[in-house]
């Protein structure tokens, strides 16, 4: 049972409800269409048919379906309100019966309920909402045969086959209010007039009397309530021809209707565009999820990147001063070295030119003296200047000694210039 409060959450669709009137191979046919919404419903067509057993199946079938067609029904199945003399309205309370086993205790009181053979009967029941009744509608089997075989050879799809008062109930609370108790309505035609009425007695009163005189007193009477002045049906349901109208509500919401259908289940049809919406929305589901799937790794990346870049950009300054106080601590220790190496340098240099004065013979004078850190060039003038290289060499300071032009002979000696190289380290 779908709460009342969700009920008009889900009222939605479009439905055919189709009155036989009339007596017996006289009857004709009152169509009404309707579109329903959560904000209401809204009657937008109506046709009707005379005497539709005289006429052919195939003008009256196209006469109906060309009205489908213009309101663009054509899938939609239309639900059919039995005349009220071919069917027969029970009540039963059964309290304490859960619905599970609603079916079999019916059927165990069924025979008891009408008076056709048990090969001659229809018959469907449901439970009125919130309470312990069981609403039973009972039809003969050749009747139903009878007015589906005329739809089927006219191409009329067909939902079902139900009674007034189920269609009533079910129209009085499709958005999911109940109507104030009691309910007495009346809906005349062809001669007769047909009652509806709700009360604490009696949740539920359907009947159709050929005479007016005294009939509302008699329903009045059946359900147990001071004597009221009926009101018009089309006025209860805010719509005209009321009973067709209440059946295409049934057929627009049928899960918002009692479910008491007389046609065979193999020959109901189902084509409304709203039983897709279930499929439609398990399969937008279905694509969300896989959006997500596809989504939510990358959107992850990025929020993981964010954040890595937010922390990068907290610790960024600290990092930039580590790296700049580095570079001044290694130019400071360049610097250390620089000056170290510097000290050592003119100590060695020293050393070197001190060698070199003691190498050098207190005859041998010299004018220029060349101090590098690889090699020492020195040019003056000696008596001999040949031995000089092999002097050179032979200190450990010094190593590959060489002329860097030829002794030049003067009055005096030899002019040289010598080149040599500091060994390693010194």
């Amino acid at each position: 049972m779908i709460p009342a409060e969700l009920k008009p959450l889900i009222a939605f669709g479009s439905g055919l409800g189709i009155e036989i009137t009339g007596s017996r191979g006289a009857e004709s046919l009152r169509i009404a269409a309707v579109r329903v919404r959560p904000t209401g419903a809204r009657l937008t067509g109506k046709l009707s048919i005379e005497d539709f057993p005289h006429q052919p199946a195939g003008v009256w079938g196209t006469e109906y379906a060309e009205f489908v067609r213009k309101l663009d029904l054509r899938h939609v199945p239309a639900v059919v309100l039995m005349p009220r003399q071919d069917v027969i309205l029970r009540e039963l309370a059964m309290p304490g019966v859960a619905d599970k086993d609603l079916d079999s205790a019916v059927r165990f009181q069924l025979d008891a309920l009408h008076p056709y053979a048990e090969d001659d009967v229809m018959a469907s029941w449901s439970r009125l909402p919130g309470t312990r009744t069981v609403l039973v509608a009972i039809a003969r089997r050749s009747e139903i045969e009878r007015y589906a075989a005329a739809f089927a050879e006219a191409g009329v799809k067909l939902a079902g086959f139900t009674c007034s008062a189920a269609a009533i109930y079910s129209a009085l609370r499709l958005f999911g209010k109940t109507p104030p108790s009691p309910i007495l309505a009346f809906e005349p035609m062809d001669g007769t007039t047909e009652y509806y009425g709700e009360s604490a007695a009696h949740p539920v009163f359907s009947a159709r009397f050929d005479a007016e005189a005294g009939m509302a007193a008699f329903a009045c009477s059946e359900l147990r309530i001071d004597p009221v002045e009926p009101k018009p049906l089309e006025t209860l349901l805010a719509a005209a021809p009321a009973l067709s109208y209440s059946a295409a509500l049934s057929s627009a919401c049928p899960r918002l209707a009692l479910a008491l259908n007389l046609l065979p289940a193999d020959r109901r049809q189902t084509g409304s565009r709203a039983m897709w919406v279930p499929a439609a929305a398990l399969a937008l589901i279905v694509v969300v999820l896989f959006l997500v799937w596809l989504l939510v790794p990358a959107f992850e990346q990025r929020r993981y990147e964010r954040a890595l870049q937010s922390q990068i950009a907290k610790v960024e300054p600290g990092a930039r001063r580590e790296t700049s106080i580095e570079r001044q601590i290694d130019t400071v220790r360049k610097r250390t070295v620089l000056l170290d190496d510097f000290r050592r340098r003119s100590k060695t240099d020293m050393d070197v030119l001190v060698e070199m004065t003691r190498l050098l013979p207190p005859q041998v004078w010299h004018n220029t003296f060349e101090l590098t850190r690889g090699q020492v060039v020195i040019a003056g003038e000696a008596d001999q200047a040949a031995p000089l290289l092999k002097l050179i060499d032979g200190s450990p300071y010094f190593e590959a000694s060489e002329f860097l032009v030829p002794p030049i002979r003067t009055v005096n000696g030899e002019q040289f210039r010598i080149r040599t190289n500091r060994k390693a380290g010194k």
